[in-house]
């Protein structure tokens, strides 16, 4: 197994800011906006139809940690609070208040999809155009999201001077950079698919973001170690 980047868990020992409480304020939000219901079911039918809203709950709620990691992982490695980074983060959490109805909205019909829909139930949708309206506001929301990660990262490699960054944690935040970028360009990728209504029988823009688990080892072999100027002390 290849040695991941000089610095890739590297965290630096600091209490949490002001913004990064706020920031896990707005996640926990969205986490209570991803519940489908509070009330205890009463008979064994209102079970089961909760268990499937479960599943639906927790595919949502991995992609919601998910981003949460990213996102905790950027401010432990570099506590920035400037008023750039404050912009950035501002219109990562927009964008995350944003994307949960639309990813509550998918995990919901990709149960179906894969569960059949359950009777009484409605159907979430029911012809190509809706599953390509479903897939682009999703995958809009998925560029958006990475987008603002990939600039918080960009913004710390522009101020890797201020922060005391040694050649191995500027390799790491470029290598964080570029990981996060492979994922804006999948995500615009199954727009593209979604709006020409490539694949849609077969669902092709939602299953090409499987490529980013080969794509992100690709970039993690290719850039596992820093090149020799940066390990002499260059930037």
């Amino acid at each position: 197994m290849e040695r991941p980047p000089a610095g890739l868990f590297g965290t630096r020992d600091r209490p949490v800011s002001r913004l990064e409480g706020f920031s896990d304020g707005v996640f926990a939000i969205s986490a209570t906006l991803l519940v489908v219901t509070l009330e205890v079911p009463r008979d064994l039918p209102r079970l089961m139809d909760g268990l499937r809203g479960f599943v639906a709950f927790a595919l949502s709620f991995t992609m919601l940690i998910h981003i949460w990691a990213v996102h905790n992982g950027f401010f432990r490695r570099y506590g920035l609070c400037d008023a750039w980074t404050v912009v950035l983060n501002a219109a990562l959490l927009f964008v995350v208040l944003f994307y949960v109805y639309p990813l509550k909205f998918l995990a919901m019909a990709l149960v179906q999809v894969f569960g059949g829909v359950a009777p009484g139930e409605a159907r979430l949708f029911g012809s190509a155009d809706d599953a390509a309206t479903l897939l682009s506001v999703y995958g809009a929301g998925f560029v958006a999201v990475f987008l603002m990660v990939a600039l918080l990262y960009r913004h710390a490699l522009r101020r890797r001077a201020q922060l005391g960054l040694d050649a191995a944690e500027t390799h790491a935040a470029r290598f964080w950079m570029e990981h996060y970028l492979l994922y804006v360009g999948v995500g615009l990728l199954s727009l593209a698919l979604a709006q020409a209504g490539v694949g849609l029988g077969i669902g092709l823009p939602g299953w090409i973001y499987a490529v980013l688990g080969p794509l992100c080892w690709w970039h993690g072999v290719r850039r596992h170690d820093p090149p020799a100027a940066a390990a002499g002390g260059g930037a």
